[in-house]
C-alpha cells in the first residue's frame, strides 16, 4: 500500500514538473514583451501631415523610449490625450527665434533641408533647463512649439527608430 502512495506522488510531482517546464517558458516571455513594450520600444501610427516629407500620415514607427535627445531628432511629444510627432530643433538652456523664416539657435543660422514651406517669424525663447523646442518639418501645417511653447523632457516619449509600415518605407529612419 505505502508503495503505491509512493508511486501516485511521484506521479503527481512528474506531472507538476511537466506542466511547469511547458508554461512558465510562455509566461516568461509574455512578461518580457509586456515589460519591453511598456518601458523600451512601442508602436506608434503617425497622423497627419505635419511632418511631410520625412513621414506620411498612416504609418507606423517603433518608438525607443529611452533614447537621449539630439538637435534634429525626431521626437514623438505627448500632449494631453495625444502624441505629435515633431523635429528637435533647440535643446535645454538654448536660445531659439525665427527671422524671415529662417530659424536661429544661439543667434546661429540653422540650416534645414528636410523642412518644406515657411516657418512663421518669432521672438526669441530661451529654455530651461529640461525644455525642448519642436517644430514639424512641414512648417505650414504644424501644431507645436511654436503654438503650444517649449516641452519639457518628460512630455517626450521618446524617437522613432524603425518604420514598419508602409512596407516601402521598411526600415531604420535617419535624422
Amino acid at each position: 500500500m505505502a508503495s503505491e502512495e509512493i508511486i501516485e506522488e511521484k506521479e503527481h510531482k512528474e506531472e507538476k514538473q511537466g506542466f511547469v517546464k511547458t508554461v512558465l517558458p510562455y509566461i516568461i516571455i509574455l512578461v518580457a514583451v509586456v515589460l519591453i513594450r511598456l518601458y523600451i520600444i512601442t508602436p506608434v501610427i503617425v497622423s497627419g501631415e505635419s511632418m511631410k516629407p520625412t513621414f506620411d500620415g498612416g504609418e507606423v514607427v517603433m518608438l525607443y523610449k529611452l533614447a537621449k535627445y539630439d538637435r534634429f531628432d525626431v521626437v514623438v511629444v505627448d500632449i494631453e490625450k495625444e502624441r505629435i510627432i515633431k523635429r528637435v530643433i533647440a535643446l535645454p538652456g538654448e536660445t531659439i527665434s525665427c527671422e524671415n523664416g529662417v530659424i536661429f539657435v544661439n543667434d546661429r543660422r540653422q540650416d534645414e533641408d528636410y523642412s518644406v514651406g515657411i516657418t512663421p517669424n518669432f521672438e526669441k525663447v530661451t529654455l530651461g533647463d529640461d525644455e525642448y523646442f519642436v517644430l514639424g518639418d512641414n512648417r505650414e501645417h504644424s501644431l507645436d512649439s511654436q503654438e503650444l511653447g517649449p516641452f519639457k523632457k518628460e512630455k517626450i516619449q521618446g524617437r522613432p527608430i524603425f518604420t514598419v509600415w508602409p512596407f516601402k518605407r521598411f526600415g531604420t529612419i535617419k535624422k
